[in-house]
């Protein structure tokens, strides 16, 4: 898909133009449910350290005032390497989009330094499918989460330089932009981070060359958001509500959460491949093929019972396959007999 840059002011984008908007990327345990807390100053979104799974299921925005500017962050599911099925991975990334319409200021793409990179490559290679190439090279921002896991006395530019040759690829692939964020610290050094972090963001927004990012996909959701605000308006004039800010605010909330299916490309690419089948399962598969074919010519039951054998080597495959091919006669022989 291909993206665009937009200038427009504050009039023109309505009442989310005064907001900073980012969206959270990454995948499981990542740590972007943490980090969207350290940047609003808050518990607004729910994290479990010690869970096996990403507990992330539904995208979600919180909203705070942090250093004088109102933030708003979107969290979202992994949709990298789970199962999840292409409608569902859709459904998502339109409520994704809706939620950050008319379009983000930052993608913060979320990569543990502890864990290997390949996989993050191949989402960014995802996240240009869908949201279009100046998203990445312009509009995103890689932050290194869990870098309080590093070895005792490493920094981590020497780390990253001998170890993690894939993180540096996949920053400079985000036009060397990176921020670090660690667990813990205390409040004071939570409340610094996420005030350099926007300060990183605003100089991203600023070198980017517009007051955000969007593309088509951004801007279908604004026109339904503003046609739905508009319907839920005139519903609510009707019933004679007064329609004072909050509550335009809360039609605006409203209208995003009815965005559902938008017409979202790259789906494919953010949907894993399905785990090839094992070369055992797969020459099985083959010579029960084989079998149906020439089981004319030769006797089936002492065939299986030698293709067994075959497999297995040695002794035990040639006990295996005397005692399968003794079983396969046995069982044919019954079904003759019934059958006669």
């Amino acid at each position: 898909m291909d993206g665009s840059l937009r200038h427009t002011d504050q009039d023109e984008e309505g009442s989310s133009g005064r907001e900073l908007r980012l969206i959270l990327l990454g995948r499981g345990h990542s740590g972007k449910s943490s980090v969207g807390n350290v940047v609003l100053g808050d518990q607004v979104f729910e994290t479990h350290s010690n869970s096996e799974t990403s507990h992330t299921e539904e995208c979600e925005k919180r909203k705070a005032t942090v250093a004088g500017r109102e933030v708003s962050v979107v969290d979202t599911p992994d949709w990298f390497c789970s199962e999840r099925p292409p409608e569902e991975i859709q459904r998502q990334l339109s409520l994704c989009v809706a939620l950050s319409a008319p379009g983000p200021h930052a993608f913060l793409l979320c990569v543990p330094v502890h864990r290997h990179g390949d996989l993050d490559l191949q989402a960014l290679g995802a996240l240009e499918e869908v949201f279009g190439p100046d998203a990445i090279s312009k509009y995103t921002l890689v932050l290194l989460t869990h870098v309080d896991l590093l070895p005792e006395g490493q920094s981590l530019e020497e780390y990253l330089s001998t170890q993690r040759k894939d993180v540096l690829e996949l920053v400079e692939r985000c036009g060397d932009r990176y921020h670090t964020v660690e667990r813990g610290g205390g409040e004071e050094k939570e409340k610094k981070t996420a005030v350099e972090l926007l300060e990183k963001v605003e100089q991203m927004v600023g070198e980017g060359g517009a007051e955000f990012y969007t593309c088509s996909l951004f801007i279908e959701a604004e026109t339904r958001i503003r046609q739905r605000q508009e319907e839920i308006a005139r519903q609510r004039r009707e019933e004679g509500e007064e329609d004072v800010a909050p509550g335009q605010e809360r039609t605006r909330e409203e209208a995003e959460r009815s965005v559902r299916d938008l017409r979202v490309d790259g789906i494919n690419a953010l949907s894993p491949p399905s785990p090839p089948p094992s070369f055992l399962l797969s020459v099985w598969n083959w010579v029960t093929g084989c079998l149906g074919r020439v089981a004319k010519l030769v006797r089936l039951e002492a065939l299986l019972g030698s293709l067994v054998g075959l497999f297995v080597g040695g002794p035990l495959g040639g006990a295996m396959g005397a005692t399968v091919g003794s079983v396969a006669t046995e069982v044919g022989r019954r079904k003759r007999l019934k059958t006669k």
